[in-house]
This record gives C-alpha cells, structure tokens and sequence, in this order.
C-alpha cells in the first residue's frame, strides 16, 4: 500500500490542479506530468495516469461551467471528436519516446507556450 502522506499530497495536488484547471481551461496536464515524472513515473505512465484525473476533473469543471452557462457545447463536441482521433494517435507515438526525450520535448513546449502567453499582447 501506498504511504498515507503520499496519498495525500496527491489528493492536495488534485485540489490545486483542479483549481487551476477549472480557472484557465487548461486542462492540468501541464502541471500533472511533471509532478509524477518528478515521483518517478515512466513518461508513458504519467501521460496515461495524467489523463484519467483529468477525466474526473473535467467532469466536474464542466458541470460547474454548465451551471454558470459558460459552456458551448456544439464546439466542444466536435472539438471532442477530433481529440478522439488525436489521442489515439497520440498514445501510441508516445510509447516510441524514452523518458529522457518526452522530458526534454515537453519542457520545450511549456516554454513555448509561456514564452507566447508572456509577450502576446
């Protein structure tokens, strides 16, 4: 069994990528892998571990949303669809990639992404 403090810190994680998922909209698997790669989970199994919470977290954030009428559903649906085939594309390339390179692959595309967010005006 797993180590009760640990648990805990993960139930804890949830909470604040929950929250910061349900704020931006980013899903929270920027902040999710990197906190597993970090407890020694495979790149593959943190992607695949990353993505079942989020599932659970988006759920609730999409009630949430859908109370608050934040939601168009029409566009998330087809967007949905397209995801659909993404990711089963997506899974298997991963399984292709060592650790060492999803780390490094993954920490370029944050950068990117932060590099955009800070100077797009």
């Amino acid at each position: 069994m797993e180590n009760p403090g640990h648990m805990a810190a993960m139930v804890g994680f949830g909470v604040l990528v929950g929250l910061g998922a349900s704020f931006s909209g980013l899903g929270g698997g920027f902040l999710m892998v990197p906190l597993l790669l970090l407890l020694g989970y495979a790149a593959q199994k943190a992607v695949g571990t990353s993505f079942l919470a989020i599932v659970v977290i988006s759920i609730s954030a999409l009630f949430a949303h859908g109370k608050l009428a934040n939601v168009d559903y029409r566009a998330g649906l087809l967007l949905g669809l397209g995801g659909v085939a993404g990711a089963q594309v997506g899974a298997r390339l991963v399984e292709h990639v060592s650790t060492a390179n999803f780390k490094r692959a993954f920490a370029f595309i944050l950068l990117g992404l932060a590099g955009y967010l800070f100077f797009k005006q």
